[in-house]
């Protein structure tokens, strides 16, 4: 389930710069390796200040009541988390299912598996949390038949790349422009089915609070549970302390709402899944993608003649 394209000459030569990372980052012990990813990720965030005017409004927005002290020092830990688990993606590339096992402990994985055997599938939603990819993985690996909705990269060459890992590890992958017609077939052949849903989608998107403030969400999970009534879970792939990488994967059931109104039944549901990430963000809000422009479109206006979502243009 791929695009092939031809690769240009910038897309082989991103290839090998990445390849020859991943190398020299598999060669490396893993606790320097991931070490490095930290002091770059420190670098880029607290030096060179890369994106941090948008962490430092996003920790603004959602945490108002917190001082300027704490979202200083969650804000200089965004840019290390985001590059150390760059490293450990690299590294997963080389990663065999037994590592991956060993090193994620899973919670409530029981309860997801026995829902699979409902004959609806399974709907997993999560947020830009923790390693994502781990936390898909750590699935895989322990044998939950699961296709992972994913967007298609630029280069096709990291497409590969990225889809080999995923393959490696037990997991399917659907490209995003598939998804309508794909996620239903995977949920009609009793699989596990896991969208990242938590970005801003412009105009297209359904608006519910996020952190108190009011943020374009995809309605794309929401009208899937509405039309198949499939079990969803929220997953929330935690990093845990230490020199090595090792993680906790938590699958939280989630409670359908009771609308027969298909559009009231979205706007709910956008609205639990949202306040249920929101809360696992609470706990690490350090290990959340702060650095995308999450409320970049502004809710509709009511007034008349302006009834159309704002997108602000990116600074």
């Amino acid at each position: 389930m791929r695009e092939s394209s031809s690769p240009t000459l910038s897309h082989r030569v991103e290839g090998a710069l990445v390849g020859g990372l991943s190398l020299v980052l598999r060669v490396l012990p893993e606790p320097v390796a991931l070490a490095l990813g930290w002091g770059l990720g420190w670098l880029a965030g607290s030096v060179f200040r890369v994106r941090r005017a948008t962490v430092d409004r996003n920790l603004a927005l959602a945490f108002p009541d917190r001082d300027e002290r704490w979202r200083k020092r969650i804000a200089g830990r965004v840019l290390p988390h985001i590059a150390r688990e760059s490293v450990m993606l690299l590294r997963m590339a080389r990663m065999s299912a037994e590592d991956l096992r060993r090193r994620t402990e899973v919670a409530g994985f029981e309860a997801m598996m026995a829902a699979t055997r409902s004959g609806k599938g399974v709907i997993i939603v999560t947020g830009h949390l923790g390693n994502w990819e781990i936390g898909g993985g750590a699935a895989a690996v322990r044998g939950l038949p699961l296709d992972v909705v994913a967007k298609v990269q630029k280069n096709p060459l990291v497409e590969e790349r990225i889809l080999r890992m995923r393959v490696s590890l037990g997991m399917r992958v659907i490209h995003r422009h598939q998804a309508p017609r794909e996620v239903l077939r995977s949920l009609r052949n009793a699989r596990a089915v896991a969208l990242v849903a938590d970005q801003d989608a412009r105009s297209s998107g359904i608006f519910v609070d996020f952190f108190g403030v009011p943020a374009s969400t995809a309605r794309g999970p929401g009208l899937f549970a509405a039309r198949t009534g499939s079990p969803v879970f929220l997953a929330v792939p935690e990093r845990l302390p230490g020199l090595r990488g090792r993680y906790r994967v938590t699958f939280e059931p989630m409670d359908l709402p009771g609308h027969t109104d298909r559009d009231a039944f979205v706007e709910d549901f956008t609205r639990r899944y949202m306040n249920q990430l929101e809360a696992a963000i609470q706990r690490i809000p350090e290990q959340y993608f702060w650095v995308h422009r999450r409320w970049k479109t502004s809710p509709p206006s009511s007034a008349p003649g302006r009834g159309e979502a704002k997108e602000h243009p990116d600074e």
